[in-house]
C-alpha cells in the first residue's frame, strides 16, 4: 500500500534495503535499552525527593558551585581548544618538519591514556614543587594544580584531540585552489585565512567544539587528582555525585546527574542549532 503512492522507480525503505525492518528493530532495541531506559531512570530517581525537595536539592550552596565549576571549565578549556587545535591540525597538514609524525601520533595520546594516569602525571608536573608548577610560582606567582587553573588544564588536555581530529579531515579535503585565487587576488595571508579558510572550517570546528566540551564536562579521573577537591572552590560536580553514592544517597546523586544532563543538552542543542543557521547561510 505504501509502495503504491511512491513516485514512479522509487522504492520504499523496506525494499530498497535488505533487512530494514530487523535492522530498524534491532537499533531502536539497542537505543532503547542503552541510551533511553539509563536516561529515563535517571530524570524518574530525583523525584522521589519531591518537587520542594529535588529543588532544595539543587539550590545548595556546594551543588550550584560545583556545577558551575564543571560547566564553567569546560566551556574554557574548550574554547581554549579551538585555536590550539585549529593550529595544531593546519601543523599536521600544511606543514613538513621533523618530528611530524611524532607530534600526530602524541595527539591521540589523551584518547589511550587511562584518566587517572594523566591527572597523576599533570599533577606532578603542575606540582608547587614540579617541573612546571616550581617556576611558574616563583616568577609570576601563580599556583596551578589544587587550583580551578589545574582544573582547566585537565580538561584542555582531554578534549584538545576532539577538535584536532574533527578539523584534521576537513583540512585535507579543503581544495587549494580557493586560496590560490585570493592570493592572486592580492590577499594577504591573513585575509585568506580569515576569509577563506575558517568560514570552511567553521562546522568542523563547532563540532570539535561540541565533543570537546562534552567529553570535559563528564570528566572524573584527570581531574580528581589536579583539583584538590575542595567543597565549594574545586569540587567538581561528578565528584559530588559520587560522594552522594558513598553516602547512599541516591536521589540527591540523580538530581545532581539530572541537572547536568539538563543543561549539557541545552549547550548542545544551541551548538547545534548554530550549526544548521551556519549550513543554511552557505547554501
Amino acid at each position: 500500500m505504501s509502495a503504491s503512492i511512491l513516485p514512479a522507480g522509487r522504492a520504499s525503505p523496506a525494499q530498497a534495503v535488505p533487512g530494514f525492518r530487523a535492522t530498524l528493530g534491532v537499533t531502536l532495541l539497542w537505543l532503547g535499552t542503552i541510551v533511553l531506559i539509563p536516561l529515563a531512570a535517571l530524570a524518574l530517581r530525583p523525584l522521589e525527593l519531591g518537587p520542594a525537595g529535588l529543588l532544595a536539592s539543587l539550590s545548595e550552596e556546594r551543588v550550584a558551585a560545583a556545577l558551575g565549576l564543571s560547566f564553567g571549565a569546560a566551556l574554557l578549556a574548550a574554547l581554549i581548544n579551538l585555536p590550539l587545535g585549529l593550529l595544531l591540525a593546519w601543523a599536521v597538514v600544511r606543514l613538513r618538519f621533523p618530528g611530524r609524525g611524532v607530534l600526530d601520533a602524541a595527539l591521540d595520546l589523551p584518547f589511550a591514556l587511562p584518566t587517572a594516569v594523566a591527572g597523576i602525571a599533570l599533577t606532578a608536573v603542575t606540582a608547587p614543587n614540579g617541573w612546571i608548577g616550581a617556576p611558574v610560582e616563583a616568577l609570576f606567582g601563580w599556583k596551578i594544580a589544587f587550583t580551578r587553573a589545574g582544573v582547566v588544564l585537565a580538561l584542555v588536555f582531554v578534549g584538545l584531540p576532539f577538535i584536532v581530529r574533527t578539523v584534521e579531515p576537513v583540512l585535507r579535503d579543503m581544495a587549494a585552489e580557493a586560496e590560490e585565487a585570493a592570493a592572486t587576488l592580492g590577499a594577504t595571508r591573513a585575509q585568506t585565512v580569515l576569509r577563506v579558510v575558517l568560514p570552511g572550517l567553521l562546522p568542523a570546528l563547532l563540532t570539535g567544539f561540541a565533543l570537546a566540551f562534552a567529553r570535559a564536562v563528564g570528566e572524573y579521573g584527570s581531574v580528581i587528582f589536579i583539583a584538590g577537591n575542595l567543597p565549594g572552590l574545586t569540587e567538581i560536580a561528578p565528584l559530588l555525585i559520587v560522594i552522594r553514592l558513598e553516602q547512599f544517597d541516591y536521589a540527591g546523586a540523580a538530581a545532581v546527574g539530572l541537572a547536568m544532563l539538563v543543561l549539557s543538552f541545552a549547550v548542545l542543542l544551541g551548538i547545534e542549532l548554530l550549526q544548521r543557521r551556519l549550513r543554511r547561510g552557505r547554501q
